[in-house]
């Protein structure tokens, strides 16, 4: 993963060969299709959990991510919005995935519309920091998420620790994610809409528009 770190362009470039994202070899920032595919895997994680905690009467465990109710704001719209200012790219996204899938799996937490923003919030920011030394700082990420900056750091403490600081990913286990997500991008080809206002980006947007989830 330190590999990642030094040869971030490299590894931006495979990614989005694997996930079929390159256009006329030129990279771009971010892509809609590959946020759709990303919000179409978390949506039905979410609507399998819920389903689930609710046949079984089950009430999940709280934690510092759950929000008392459902934001607003959809998956699809936070992940595009948190893109847009910070640049993050398909590689920073894929490992972002890998935390969240070792968070739930090191917890007994169910991944819902109540943690999920938190969750994306607090893992892309940390996979920025592991790959990209020149990544933003917790304020600006509090800014873009609709957090202050206390909760922004204690998020990516209780996250860190929860992970045992093991953000290391080996090339194999980034490759299998990142194959997972091309079949589910092969398998929706035909049925993934591309959202409004996810347009392909070669730059971040200089001025953070204000928003606060009061839900979160």
């Amino acid at each position: 993963m330190r590999e990642m770190a030094n040869n971030g362009m490299d590894f931006q470039v495979e990614t989005d060969s694997l996930l079929g994202l390159s256009e006329s070899g030129k990279l771009i920032s971010s892509s809609p299709q590959v946020l759709s595919i990303l919000s179409s895997v978390f949506e039905k994680l979410i609507q399998k959990n819920e389903k689930l905690l609710k046949r079984l009467k089950k009430k999940d465990s709280v934690t510092i991510f759950h929000s008392s109710r459902a934001p607003t704001m959809g998956i699809g719209q936070y992940i595009d919005r948190i893109l847009k200012y910070t640049c993050c790219g398909t590689a920073c996204l894929v490992v972002a995935y890998i935390y969240i899938e070792r968070y739930l799996q090191k917890t007994d937490v169910y991944l819902t519309s109540l943690n999920v923003h938190r969750l994306l919030i607090t893992s892309i920011m940390v996979a920025a920091k592991f790959i990209d030394a020149g990544c933003y700082n917790n304020t600006f990420y509090a800014k873009v998420g609709g957090v202050s900056t206390k909760e922004m750091n204690s998020l990516e403490i209780e996250f860190l620790f929860n992970l045992d600081f093991r953000l290391h990913v080996t090339a194999d286990v980034f490759s299998t994610h990142c194959l997972q997500l091309q079949k589910e991008v092969l398998g929706a080809e035909n049925q993934v809409e591309r959202r409004p206002g996810n347009k392909a980006r070669t730059k971040c947007l200089p001025q953070i528009t204000g928003y606060t989830c009061s839900a979160i």
